[in-house]
């Protein structure tokens, strides 16, 4: 597949060239339009930043920080560089937390991703991604119709309604979770229906576990990950199966160790920060809570960006369970909704391809009944409830364990 633009072949030294150019013009900008950044950049000089060093001692901005500043300066919390109604959407994902959108034409730079995948004006793209508050939805939609691809917005769930679009339609490519097309497949093989016109997959919002992506392999489906947040939007992604992530060319990516700002060497897991050139809706050193590291060496398909091995877990406890994050301060508002709840512990695991999730609440009631409905609210995804006695729960910290293993 050839590059989206000639920025994919630069050397690393026009690379790290034109970011010391532009980051003393990105602090400023965001200095002066948004006022959050007014004050977490006070005293900084965006002069004095000469070199990558320099900048790497300004402060990291860590993801929970955004709560606490959209709640002193709602809804966006005095990030964005520019008003309100000059945006074309504000997104609520769980938290609650809002992100920023717009209409400009592949604003979240996903479309590099999307052309990785094969992806063009030929294709028909079901996206399955909610559309719902969250932004994944318009995330994917957006880089589609940038390289020309006919968008089927299918959003999440409704399967049967799924397999019917696809066939009648003529799906090419699915855009989605790793493991929904793979529950797509297995319904229309069940009511005979042909779909062997689906040949490009391009998946994030979860692990892509190596016997997810063998299945599609299997049945001619060329299935790439990316990297990618509602804040930060595209991050890095795939261009050959299981050969690391390059990272995207709108973003300088660092990897920290986990509560600093302080790099570490190639190849250690660390914290993955991230600054996005977006006049929108700068970051500057975000700290995303995910765990990855560098790769040696550039890609084989002629991309010269650095890549970096995948998600390697999180820098605290939150995990994503079918493409939702899952945080301990969600389990903390169930425990403390009940009193008959003493301690709870969600447990993260893989049965038949799919994510399990099962709360083990330590309760003076025998009776799981309220609970669930509870949860559910609360976690906007559904919950096993499994009571165990007072005292069950080892003492080790931990509020959420997952245990799916790392594909």
């Amino acid at each position: 597949m050839s590059p989206f633009d000639e920025l994919e072949r630069r050397s690393p030294d026009e690379r790290n060239a034109q970011f010391e150019r532009e980051l003393p013009k990105l602090v400023a900008h965001a200095k002066a339009a948004a006022p959050a950044y007014a004050e977490i950049l006070e005293g900084v000089e965006p002069g004095d930043i000469r070199s990558l060093s320099d900048f790497q001692r300004l402060p990291v901005l860590r993801k929970s920080d955004l709560g606490r500043l959209q709640s002193r300066m709602p809804p966006l919390g005095g990030l964005a560089t520019c008003g309100l109604t000059d945006l074309d959407y504000v997104f609520q994902s769980p938290g609650p937390l809002y992100e920023a959108g717009s209409r400009a034409s592949d604003w979240w730079r996903l479309g590099r991703f999307i052309h990785a995948c094969g992806v063009d004006r030929s294709d028909i793209v079901q996206n399955c991604f909610s559309y719902h508050l969250t932004p994944a939805g318009h995330m994917f939609e957006s880089a589609a119709t940038m390289v020309g691809a006919t968008v089927i917005p299918a959003g999440t769930g409704n399967t049967d309604v799924q397999v019917r679009a696809a066939a009648d339609i003529g799906t090419t490519a699915y855009a989605g979770t790793p493991d929904y097309l793979k529950v797509i497949l297995d319904r229309a093989d069940s009511q005979g229906v042909d779909l062997s016109g689906i040949k490009k997959a391009a998946v994030s919002a979860g692990p892509l576990f190596p016997t997810v992506r063998s299945f599609y392999s299997e049945r001619g489906i060329k299935c790439l990950q990316c990297y990618a947040t509602a804040e930060a939007g595209n991050i890095a992604y795939e261009t050959i199966p299981d050969q690391g992530l390059i990272i995207d060319e709108g973003v300088l990516l660092e990897i920290v160790t986990p509560g600093t700002g302080q790099p570490v060497e190639s190849g250690v897991v660390g914290e993955v920060v991230v600054t996005v050139f977006n006049e929108d809706y700068p970051l500057i050193r975000f700290a995303t809570g995910d765990l990855s590291a560098t790769m040696p060496g550039t890609s084989a398909c002629g991309r010269t960006n650095s890549r970096i091995v995948g998600w390697r877990g999180r820098a605290d406890q939150t995990t994503k369970v079918r493409g939702m994050f899952v945080r301990p301060e969600q389990i903390a508002a169930f425990v403390t909704a009940h009193e008959e709840v003493k301690r709870a512990r969600a447990v993260v695991t893989r049965e038949n391809e799919a994510d399990v999730l099962v709360v083990r609440v330590e309760s003076s009631t025998r009776h799981a009944r309220g609970l669930d409905e509870s949860l559910r609210a609360i976690l906007n995804l559904r919950a096993e409830v499994e009571l165990v006695e007072p005292g069950a729960l080892p003492n080790d910290g931990k509020v959420i364990d997952d245990q799916r293993p790392i594909g």
